[in-house]
């Protein structure tokens, strides 16, 4: 398909399906400023993504979309709200400037997404060594893990990590 063809297919999905869209959202978050944003952001994805399902069904397809930056959304929030519990557990002398409080926090985004991207056992294994402080013979007792597989689990969350830094 042509970008010209492209376009106008998805401006007609927009006119066709925006609303609908902003409206479900709408329902969902109970708020019209962020189902506006999320809207947006799921035809952005469409737009990037270019699949064809998208064309064949685009309610199911904006749907799905929306729904997992929804997620995304949510799950942010909680993460800033435990940094800002966090953060006003702390001396105000030692508080990070407001630069380096969203540095932190998009920091802290990131490794979310990262750990949560890890198939679950490994997210366990690596969090219970890396967190935890747990040896891999400690956490194969606790999970009921051989030590070959820990070390397996450790190595593919190593390697997403050092994915995610290159």
């Amino acid at each position: 398909m042509s970008s010209a063809a492209s376009a106008d297919v998805i401006g007609t999905l927009y006119r066709d399906h925006h609303g609908w869209l902003q409206a479900w959202l709408r329902r969902k978050l109970g708020c019209s400023h962020q189902a506006a944003d999320l809207a947006q952001d799921t035809f952005l994805r469409l737009i990037t993504a270019r699949r064809q399902e998208a064309f064949h069904t685009p309610r199911a397809y904006l749907r799905t979309v929306a729904h997992g930056l929804m997620v995304d959304h949510f799950r942010r929030r909680e993460l800033e709200q435990a940094y800002l519990d966090a953060l006003a557990a702390m001396p105000e002398a030692l508080a990070p400037s407001p630069e380096e409080r969203l540095a932190i926090f998009e920091t802290l985004f990131h490794i979310d997404s990262l750990l949560d991207a890890l198939p679950d056992t490994t997210r366990r294994v690596f969090l219970l060594s890396q967190l935890d402080g747990l040896t891999y013979a400690a956490i194969g007792e606790q999970l009921g893990l051989s030590l070959r597989t820990v070390k397996r689990h450790m190595h593919a969350g190593f390697a997403q990590c050092l994915a995610a830094l290159l």
